[in-house]
């Protein structure tokens, strides 16, 4: 009799938790979802994961709790692996939009969900849409210089591609022969509008650039003297995420200033053409003196990696013999 009074007891105080939402009992109940919905996800079981991460995120919709943030990106990640999974359902993309910018606005440092969102927008072909969010970012003071600089960056990218779909063509791009070497020689588009085009790319990839090549910070400055070896591996990490965004900003310099020597050379501005030329030449091996550290710096997180594996299986190999 004594052991059924303390079970109804039980039974009764379980039931005041849930009703009353007991923030505990939910965290608990969230991180259960979060686990069970995490191998779903692994064992890709899409929908299965997409449902137990909503009822995660019903358990803490403002993201109050970290269990409620969490579910909240698994959420918008899973919906987004089942666009990819099924291109044509265009509604989980949407769907993923949507959830991945709750997401953001819990943590509007979230690079990847800012890029999830814009990359999203690209695969359905919004134009309009991704230039907005991609031009608010690099707009948005309050996030880190280097997120900014990666929006602008992004910006920049796409008046590169405009001026070098004119000046790259066959119509623009010749071959001739000058003091027995064969070279380019860039010429005029035969439309007007064509050039036009490509000079407001230009003018206006160059100005992106520009703002994203300012935001670099002196650790980017002096990237050079940066002590791989001497770093922890969280720095090495943070340190290659940083110094990546601005290699990839310099590169950009380097192309928009090569498509300002071809505008040049088209204009018959031939002292332009050869200045342009030779800071498209100094851009590039700023660009390729950054990349190089960005490679040793892999190059030293990669042998930590390895360093650490044999290790492990040394150990393994040891812990085996002395059986």
């Amino acid at each position: 009799m004594r052991s059924s009074r303390f079970a109804v007891i039980a039974i009764f105080a379980l039931t005041v938790l849930i009703g009353t939402g007991c923030p505990y009992y939910s965290r608990v109940m969230a991180r259960k979802d979060l686990v069970d919905g995490s191998k779903a996800y692994k064992d890709r079981k899409f929908p299965e994961a997409e449902q137990l991460f909503r009822n995660a995120v019903s358990r803490d919709p403002s993201g109050q709790s970290t269990e409620g943030k969490t579910a909240q990106l698994f959420l918008a990640r899973t919906l987004h692996s089942e666009f990819i999974g099924d291109r044509s359902n265009t509604a989980k993309a949407e769907d993923a939009i949507n959830e991945y910018k709750k997401s953001l606005a819990l943590d509007p440092n979230d690079q990847s969900s800012y890029k999830a969102i814009a990359s999203l927008y690209e695969n359905l072909q919004k134009s309009d849409e991704w230039l907005k969010w991609v031009t608010e970012r690099s707009n948005n003071t309050s996030i880190p210089p280097e997120q900014r600089a990666e929006a602008l960056t992004s910006l920049a990218a796409k008046k590169n591609t405009c001026a070098n779909d004119i000046s790259d063509t066959d119509a623009t791009k010749k071959t001739v022969t000058k003091d027995g070497k064969q070279i380019f020689q860039f010429v005029k588009p035969a439309n007007q509008a064509d050039y036009d085009t490509m000079k407001k790319c230009v003018e206006e990839g160059t100005a992106l650039i520009d703002q994203a090549i300012g935001l670099e910070p002196a650790e980017v400055k002096n990237a050079t003297s940066f002590n791989i070896k001497g770093a922890s591996d969280v720095q090495l990490a943070k340190t290659s995420d940083v110094f990546k965004v601005f290699e990839s900003a310099r590169s950009y310099k380097t192309s928009l200033l090569f498509q300002s020597m071809r505008l040049a050379e088209m204009d018959n501005r031939l002292p332009d053409r050869d200045r342009l030329k030779n800071e498209a030449e100094a851009a590039r091996q700023s660009f390729l003196q950054l990349s190089d550290v960005v490679k040793k710096i892999q190059q030293e997180i990669d042998d930590r990696v390895a360093a650490k594996e044999e290790a492990s299986n040394r150990a393994k190999t040891n812990s085996n013999a002395a059986k």
